[in-house]
């Protein structure tokens, strides 16, 4: 009877141990954004969070905005925080040029992350200035022929999307432009639409309204297929307007540190996928321009195996550019 009982006991406390480790239990998940509050990536994150709350059993999910040095201190912060599945990581194309755009980062994205999988994808568009004498794309193409070594370019900052945009471009053109970084997108349009500088290439969230309102000029999108928003759908892509292979978007990922156990991981992507499917989530995207991911790049595998091929294409065109930062 006593060898029963200490049995018992044993079962009860192992079950107890059990309980307290399943993932996620009561303990909440922090999903760390690399940049400050109210921007795109952080408006994803806080969808995300809400949308993935539910297929892992309501547990409580915190965005932490670990903001500065272009993305780098919040991916480092996940990189050195405690695998358990309690701290992931959402950034954007920002994980694929980092390790092209710093000369000494202090984390490895390939070995110090799980990848979980993608989350979205937002298009670009490449503007011009109101008073730009070039009403479409063919025409912009004969302009900045016409004008080698006067043109500027703005960005909103070092590895900012505009700023990736603008070098991709250049470098299909195989022209150099004036590059005029400002500090984020908004000042960046302001200059353009008062025409101190001549073109942007950003993200449709920042630049549809501002196509809609006529107040500046559009000439391309930057995807591989016409876009079917009803301001965008009548422009032409930069690949059939002869810049072959021309496709950037801004893309959202997922991750969590090195080691994490593979049921938790298995638990978030299970979660993920739950979440790209929710139909409110999918809407509040759709109301910031992006689409929702629903391919295989949805599984980790194919996740980190796009990523190393976002690294293989930024690299060359970074260092291209002679672009670093320390």
């Amino acid at each position: 009877m006593k060898r029963l009982l200490v049995l018992a006991a044993a079962a009860v406390t192992a079950f107890a141990a059990n309980a307290q480790t399943a993932f996620p239990g009561t303990k909440p998940i922090t999903i760390v954004v690399p940049f400050s509050a109210g921007g795109p990536t952080d408006r994803v994150a806080r969808d995300l969070a809400e949308a993935m709350r539910k297929p892992l059993g309501g547990v409580s999910i915190l965005v932490d905005n670990a903001a500065g040095a272009g993305g780098t201190i919040g991916a480092n912060k996940v990189a050195k925080a405690t695998p358990d599945g309690h701290t992931v990581f959402l950034h954007h194309i920002g994980m694929a040029t980092s390790p092209a755009l710093y000369r000494k980062l202090p984390y490895s994205v390939e070995n110090d992350f799980e990848f979980l999988g993608m989350v979205n994808e937002v298009p670009m568009t490449l503007i011009g200035r109101p008073t730009l004498p070039a009403n479409n794309y063919k025409e912009l193409s004969t302009w900045i022929n016409a004008n080698k070594g006067k043109i500027n370019l703005g960005n909103a900052g070092l590895g900012a999307a505009s700023h990736l945009c603008g070098l991709m471009f250049q470098n299909a053109l195989g022209i150099d432009m004036t590059t005029v970084p400002y500090k984020g997108t908004a000042p960046a349009i302001t200059d353009l639409i008062g025409g101190q500088i001549d073109l942007l290439c950003d993200q449709t969230t920042n630049t549809t309204s501002q196509i809609e309102g006529k107040k500046v000029k559009a000439f391309a999108v930057t995807t591989a297929k016409r876009l079917t928003t009803p301001a965008l759908k009548d422009l032409p892509t930069l690949q059939e307007s002869g810049l072959k292979g021309f496709d950037v978007s801004i893309w959202h990922g997922l991750y969590a540190p090195k080691g994490t156990p593979a049921d938790v991981l298995a638990k978030l992507n299970t979660a993920l996928k739950a979440a790209l499917k929710d139909p409110e989530f999918i809407k509040k995207q759709e109301g910031l321009g992006a689409v929702v991911v629903t391919d295989k790049r949805v599984e980790p595998a194919e996740h980190k195996k796009f990523v190393l091929a976002e690294i293989a294409k930024w690299g060359p065109v970074i260092k291209a550019a002679g672009v670093y930062a320390d």
